[in-house]
């Protein structure tokens, strides 16, 4: 595994045309009044990392710079947010991922982590592959990693049962800030009893819904470091199969 921008020119050239290209996707937006903006991207940039270092050594993988804004237009109400609109964002997308193309690269690896992103990732992808001869994969972390995480009970904690994962700022997200970076977690949480779970087959928005529950899905205070580690340590290997799948499809 080597990382894009630590490469010069020569080095990508070379390796491009056998290489994985793995374009983490974050986002920097509000976390609740407990965790950093950055939280998305903090995520995002080490499970790609630790993924990548996890892949069989005959594959060659070269991790580009996570991008590190998203589609959180929805994050707007609370401030704290640096966000793309929907048509500009998809554009992004297409333009780095044609951009590796140019560099050489056949097989490229949009890794999401955010949930923002996650529909206008997979267009671009679709987009990208439709004009050019090169395979193109989009996926975000927890879907990656549904079948582990929730055999972990990653999903269902007290004040989450059964809801989608990751959720938003809640156990999921800040035990990962506490693995990542304890530093930027407030000392004191808030604290949210449990949320009935309600997950229709059908997408659900409503106005007005993140004013509501305060900009976070389910109780942060009972993250801990040691979930965010074994959370962690599930994406990671879910990623890096997803990768060998792909560079072998």
């Amino acid at each position: 595994m080597e990382l894009f921008a630590e490469l010069n020119r020569e080095q990508i050239g070379a390796a491009a045309p056998d290489a994985l290209a793995v374009l983490p996707l974050g986002a920097t937006e509000q976390h609740g009044p407990h965790l950093p903006t950055g939280t998305d991207y903090f995520a995002i940039e080490s499970i790609a990392q630790e993924a990548a270092a996890l892949v069989p050594a005959e594959i060659p993988l070269i991790v580009a710079p996570a991008l590190p804004f998203g589609s959180s237009d929805h994050h707007f109400v609370f401030g704290g947010t640096l966000s793309l609109s929907t048509e500009t964002y998809y554009r992004v997308l297409r333009e780095l991922v044609e951009s590796l193309v140019t560099d050489g690269f056949t097989r490229i690896f949009l890794l999401n982590g955010h949930g923002g992103n996650h529909e206008l990732a997979q267009l671009a992808a679709r987009d990208v592959a439709l004009k050019h001869p090169v395979r193109v994969a989009a996926g975000s972390y927890w879907t990656i990693a549904w079948e582990a995480l929730v055999a972990a009970d990653a999903h269902h904690t007290d004040s989450n049962p059964g809801r989608r994962l990751p959720g938003h700022a809640g156990d999921f997200e800040t035990s990962l800030v506490l693995s990542l970076r304890p530093d930027l977690v407030a000392a004191e949480r808030p604290h949210r009893d449990c949320v009935p779970a309600s997950n229709p087959p059908w997408r659900y928005e409503r106005h007005g819904f993140w004013r509501e529950i305060d900009g976070f899905t389910d109780s942060p205070d009972h993250a801990t470091a040691d979930k965010g580690n074994q959370f962690r340590r599930i994406v990671a290997q879910a990623v890096a199969d997803a990768f060998t799948r792909f560079y072998a499809s």
